[in-house]
């Protein structure tokens, strides 16, 4: 890419999108051709191929797409299968037929199967079964990878894929019926800590920042506890704050913030092709992380020292836990580039400052 080259970054509010935007930013390039949904809906064929004929973008980075925890991934299947199948099948394609240089699309390391060998090699895709909660997620991404493969070979589209690890920063995901885990546990534990010094301002304020508009003032203490206790925040009479987290919090889960994503993203972008990936390589993706993983109790404990909080969790054995483990194999990531990404504990003091400041 040349620092005038046209780009489009589908997503480009979004955690990931976000992120890649900063970061081309801040290395010279800027001209970009960006929509939000609202201008632009990528689910819409019709809308996709007009926006690709007038625009002609050179470069396409697909971050968009629809995300979500496992309870989220488990509720509303239909939507994550359909709406995730229609933005890629459609930008992938419009690309094609508008002659995009080269296009980079991102997926999710919930692609590989339940029982698959650890750590996750890329040749490990499509080996066996997928875990059942988030299985029309896995598919609609594992399809993804497939339009960028087979564009290729039919056409010679130079069109690539990245698996990243769970992803987490700027821009994250907050809402505790949705999120994923880490951003879920860090707005949890900070809202118990409030809880533990019963500062009812601040809980109001965040409350009210992430739109719950049940606050209306008449018995205000009486609707914050109502609904921290819905969300497992528990005040029990004279003992420690209790947060009841999902799962047995046994399960293993690897994490990379998403400003070094999206540095990987750009030097992966610039180094691979789709020659050298499919015929050269014989691999239909990169995986992206971190090489290392920890347990979901290590994690809740480690957001614990760092919010500051002082009271007890209790793990729900009776909620789904998904996939035991799903730590990537990054070697063919570390034989492309050369990249060293933060500490665990300093992406999380990170992503923790960036809530508070947001």
């Amino acid at each position: 890419m040349n620092k005038d080259s046209k780009i489009f970054i589908a997503g480009h509010n979004g955690m990931v999108g976000s992120a890649i935007l900063r970061k081309l930013k801040s290395i010279g390039f800027g001209n970009f051709v960006l929509r939000n949904s609202k201008e632009l809906d990528l689910t819409n064929q019709a809308e996709v191929n007009l926006f690709f004929s007038n625009e002609k973008p050179e470069y396409v980075f697909l971050a968009a797409a629809k995300v979500g925890g496992i309870k989220a991934n488990n509720t509303f299947r239909a939507e994550f299968i359909y709406e995730n199948l229609m933005i890629q099948n459609n930008v992938i394609h419009a690309a094609f037929k508008n002659q995009t240089k080269k296009l980079l699309f991102l997926g999710s390391s919930c692609i590989y199967s339940k029982n698959a060998p650890q750590p996750l090699k890329e040749e490990y895709l499509l080996t066996g079964s997928l875990e059942q909660t988030n299985e029309p997620y896995a598919i609609a991404k594992i399809a993804g990878i497939k339009m960028c493969e087979n564009y290729f070979h039919q056409y010679g589209s130079n069109f690539i894929s990245v698996m990243p690890t769970n992803l987490y920063g700027p821009n994250d995901n907050y809402d505790l019926k949705n999120s994923h885990v880490l951003p879920a546990l860090i707005r949890k534990i900070y809202l118990a800590k409030l809880l533990e010094t019963q500062n009812w301002k601040a809980i109001k304020d965040d409350l009210i920042k992430n739109s719950h508009e049940f606050l209306n003032g008449e018995n205000l203490v009486a609707e914050i506890l109502n609904y921290l206790s819905e969300q497992g925040i528990i005040q029990p009479e004279n003992k420690k704050i209790e947060i009841k987290l999902w799962g047995t919090g046994e399960v293993y889960r690897e994490f990379l913030h998403v400003d070094d994503f999206a540095e990987i993203c750009i030097q992966i972008f610039n180094k691979m092709d789709a020659k050298k990936l499919y015929i050269d390589l014989k691999q239909t993706h990169v995986n992206v992380g971190t090489g290392k993983d920890l347990q979901i109790k290590e994690l809740a404990n480690l957001i614990k020292e760092i919010v500051g909080f002082e009271g007890d969790f209790t793990w729900s054995s009776a909620k789904l836990d998904g996939t035991q483990k799903k730590c990537l194999d990054i070697s063919l990531m570390n034989s492309i580039i050369s990249y060293q990404s933060m500490e665990l504990e300093d992406g999380i003091m990170k992503a923790y400052q960036n809530y508070l400041n947001s």
